[in-house]
């Protein structure tokens, strides 16, 4: 079922900010904390989990940070939400056997339905619209962090 959870709110601000501050080189996770007022403890997980799904990459060390593994024009909401999906491993309670007929033939044939019409328009939604929509909407790039070149990623 697609719910929205903290961890799906973070992980999509998170890719965005990326996106938005790629033109920093890496950006830090400290930053995007920061930016977004996403506790680091969730952050950190989430992050981690996109890069081994490869939407992004991660650098450790003193220079190191986040960018995009892709173009962000290749990067789907939908594909973001699946991630953190299977990150959360939530059952989805639509695909339990147990439930009344009705629930059965007609409620959750209608909710899997609506859940497939969503996820086809999150799945058009690219990074790059959310981060031409931050721009439009007044959202300033933070200026290159000096600290930069001595924080932790």
């Amino acid at each position: 079922m697609l719910r929205l959870s903290k961890k799906l709110l973070f992980a999509i601000e998170a890719v965005v900010d990326i996106a938005f501050h790629a033109d920093a080189g890496l950006v830090r996770s400290s930053e995007i904390s920061r930016r977004q007022g996403i506790p680091r403890r969730y952050l950190e997980q989430v992050l981690q989990h996109l890069v081994h799904h490869k939407v992004l990459q991660g650098q450790r060390g003193p220079r190191g940070g986040y960018r995009l593994a892709r173009a962000s024009e290749s990067i789907s909401v939908g594909e973001i939400i699946r991630i953190v999906r299977q990150l959360e491993g939530t059952p989805d309670p639509l695909l339990e056997p147990e439930g009344s007929e009705i629930g059965q033939r007609v409620v959750r044939p209608l909710w899997l339905e609506m859940q497939e019409e969503m996820m086809g328009r999150f799945d058009t939604l690219t990074v790059e619209r959310l981060c031409l929509q931050a721009q439009q909407s007044g959202i300033e790039r933070d200026p290159l962090d000096p600290a930069m070149s001595g924080g932790q990623a």
